[in-house]
This record gives C-alpha cells, sequence and structure tokens, in this order.
C-alpha cells in the first residue's frame, strides 16, 4: 500500500472517532481510543487461512500502577470473585481443563508464582491439582511456543483465579489446525474429572466446522467454553465477525467486558468492551434454547466476563517473557465462565449455553456503551447479533456477566 494510502486510511479513522464522540456526547478534546488492539498487541500474531489464534492481549505499559500494598498491576483474584460474587471454595475434585496449541514449559512453575503471590493454596502436579498432557494424552509435548505460552499462562491462572479450588488440567495441541485443536479438546473433555473446557482459540468460520461439532465438541455433560474473539463484530474495516468453536451452538460463547471499581452497591461498574466478538453465524443454526437476538442463525456471544486490557487482570508469564503484565481479550473471559460452571459443578443436562437463557435474572445486565461499544458496534457491526446498549440481550456480551453462580 502506497504512503498515500494509509493516510486516507488513517484519516478516515479520524472522521469516524470524531463522528462518534459527537454522537456519543463526547466533549471536545476528550481522547477516545477507537481500536483498543493498538495499545494491547495481540500474544498470537495472525493465524493462517484454516488456522486458529489464540485471543489474548497484554499491554506492554500496564493498564494501572501497582496496588497500594505494592503487589502486581491488574485484577487480582479477590477482584474477579468480588466483581462476580464467587466463592472462593466449592469444586474440590472437580477440574477444569484448558487446551491451547504448543507447549508452555513454564506452566506449572508460572501457576505456581501466580497463585503464591495471591495466596491461593498449591496447585501442582505433585499434589494432584495440575495435569499437563499433550493432544493424544501423553507426555510427549509439542514445540514451545511464546505467543501461545502467554495465552497458557493467562487460561491457567484466571481458573486459579476464579476457583481456587479446582484441579486444572492443561492439554497442549501440536498445532493451530482444528483437527490439532479438535483432538486436544476431546481427549480434555473426556479427562477423569474434567466437568469444564475453555477454549480460548478461534478460527474465520467454515462449512467444515458442522462436522467438527460433531467430531471434537460433542460432550454431553462438560460444559464447553470458547472465547467470542478480540476484534469486535464484522466491521466495514474488514475486520471481526463469528469465529469457531464460539459459533458452535455445542459452546458457550464469551464476550467481553471493562471492569472497575466503582461506588455502586455491587462495587464494581462494568461496560460492554468494544473488542468482543459478536454476530451471527452464518454456518450454524440457531439453537433452540436460543432465543431472540437480531440473528436467523446462531448469535455470538452467550455471556461475557472482563475482557478490556486497559482494566485487565494481573498474568505471570516467564517463558520469553517479562514477567508480571497485565492482560485481556477475551481469552482473559472465556476460563472464568468455565470455572464457574466448575463452581456449580450440575453439568450433567447442560447444552450449550441453555442455562444462561433460562436464568437471565441471575446475570448482570451490562447494558451501556463502553470505549465505543454501543455506537461504533452499531455502525461498524453485523447486521445482526444487536450491538446497542439496552437491557437484555445484545452481542458483544450476550445475557451479561455473572452475578454469582445461579446462572450456570
Amino acid at each position: 500500500m502506497t504512503r498515500r494510502g494509509v493516510r486516507r486510511i488513517a484519516g478516515a479513522m479520524v472522521s469516524i472517532g470524531v463522528v462518534l464522540m459527537a454522537a456519543e456526547g463526547w466533549a471536545p478534546g476528550t481522547r477516545m481510543m477507537v481500536a483498543v488492539q493498538t495499545a494491547s498487541p495481540a500474544a498470537c500474531g495472525a493465524a493462517a487461512p484454516g488456522m486458529a489464534r489464540c485471543l489474548a492481549l497484554f499491554m506492554h505499559t500496564p493498564a494501572r500502577p501497582a496496588d497500594a500494598g505494592g503487589g502486581p498491576a491488574g485484577l487480582t483474584p479477590t477482584d474477579i470473585r468480588s466483581a462476580y460474587g464467587l466463592p472462593a471454595i466449592g469444586a474440590r475434585g472437580r477440574t477444569v481443563a484448558v487446551v491451547d496449541a504448543y507447549d508452555d514449559p513454564n506452566a506449572e512453575a508460572d501457576l505456581g508464582v501466580y497463585r503464591a503471590t495471591f495466596g491461593l493454596p498449591p496447585c501442582t502436579v505433585a499434589n494432584g491439582c495440575f495435569r499437563k498432557a499433550d493432544q493424544r494424552g501423553g507426555t510427549r509435548f509439542p514445540a514451545a511456543d511464546a505467543g501461545w505460552a502467554q495465552e497458557t499462562s493467562l487460561d491457567l491462572e484466571m481458573i486459579s483465579a476464579a476457583c481456587p479450588s479446582c484441579g486444572i488440567l492443561l492439554v497442549e495441541a501440536d498445532a493451530t489446525d482444528m483437527p490439532s485443536l479438535g483432538a486436544a479438546e476431546n481427549i480434555a473433555a473426556t479427562a477423569p474429572g474434567v466437568v469444564a473446557v475453555s477454549d480460548s482459540f478461534g478460527s474465520s468460520e467454515t462449512s467444515d466446522e458442522l462436522g467438527w461439532d460433531g467430531q471434537y465438541f460433542t460432550h454431553p455433560g462438560v460444559a464447553l467454553v470458547a472465547a467470542s474473539g478480540d476484534s469486535g463484530g464484522a466491521s466495514l474495516l474488514g475486520g471481526g465477525g463469528p469465529i469457531y468453536p464460539a459459533a458452535s451452538p455445542l459452546v458457550t460463547a464469551v464476550g467481553g467486558t471493562s471492569l472497575s471499581r466503582a461506588n455502586t452497591p455491587r462495587g464494581w461498574a462494568e461496560t460492554a468492551w468494544s473488542g468482543s466478538g459478536y454476530g451471527c453465524s452464518s454456518v450454524e443454526a440457531k439453537p433452540a434454547w436460543q432465543g431472540a437476538t437480531g440473528c436467523s442463525g446462531r448469535s455470538i456471544a452467550d455471556v461475557a466476563a472482563v475482557a478490556d486490557p486497559r482494566t485487565g487482570v494481573a498474568v505471570y508469564n516467564s517463558y520469553r517473557s517479562q514477567g508480571w503484565t497485565v492482560a485481556g481479550g477475551t481469552s482473559a473471559a472465556a476460563p472464568i465462565i468455565a470455572s464457574i460452571y466448575a463452581l456449580v459443578g450440575n453439568t450433567r443436562d447442560l447444552v450449550g449455553a441453555s442455562r444462561a437463557y433460562a436464568a437471565v435474572g441471575a446475570l448482570y445486565d451490562v447494558a451501556q456503551s463502553g470505549g465505543g461499544s454501543g455506537l461504533l458496534g452499531g455502525i461498524l457491526g453485523s447486521s445482526g447479533g444487536s450491538a446497542a446498549p439496552g437491557p437484555g440481550y445484545h452481542g458483544p456480551t450476550g445475557l451479561g456477566s455473572p452475578a454469582g453462580t445461579n446462572a450456570f
């Protein structure tokens, strides 16, 4: 692309930002971030056609300073449980599995640093809390990858934050193609004690996914949870849109929010995050349990949790990384929701996200626009799955965020 072309696109982005600021009541001089991703690089680069990418975003500069006690910047396990009304105990004997690609050789050690820093009980191979397997269920782990290692740390640590009493199984796929990730999914979902599987990866939709639903994502009695993506809805600027496996009606698709402390009865303010993936599947049919969402087919997302890296979570990763950092992306939200399913434990009759649609009153209605996700989502969003703020269902955050465990 020529320099003139780059300048024209940049000018168009500025014009869109000016229109949005005026329409949403932004005063002159107010700074607005149109594209969250410019401040929060993705852990994994762009995926080749037919391949999945991880959905973690990491701040190069912490979103906020360390807490008053000198701890790491970012939301802590206590913050996560406070914001969503979660108990610290209750899932002993239940395991949440994580499926990621490539090896994180420091996974157990980094998990130990995270849990010790925040006063959580150890979760190790030695005490039986932590397990690690390859996509065949063995220990011939794939090659290590720094980006996916960041993703792995985020996943394992968010399970620890939301459910300190959960066991954790990490299953590492050989590569990012769906047959490899799907093989790991099958190992994860059928392992002893596993009641929920968290998938923080996604690829563009394809007709092949109907076959993948049957091959890799049909696991009655196990809650399958997938991140909805970090590129917003399908847009005029060429990004976003539904991704798989979040588009599958066999999973709970998890969108993203911005979360911060506030002087409210809840103690927290939560708004839709502009990066949250959402939209209408062009492949999957609308499941019987999903109500009116503006889509004739499957609508994404179902529920949501914190994902905005500007209000992100504290994460520790040492494999070719800087240690403590602040992270976000719907990769943070998915393991939180998977952990809540494990806290409840009653997944025997679960079908996709059906339980949440039957218990809407047990969720926080994330009804306000956050960082442009209201009007920005409406202008640049997909043709279905409403992005507009308001009570009830809207695409980026689905039915809302957890208010305790009753909706799960």
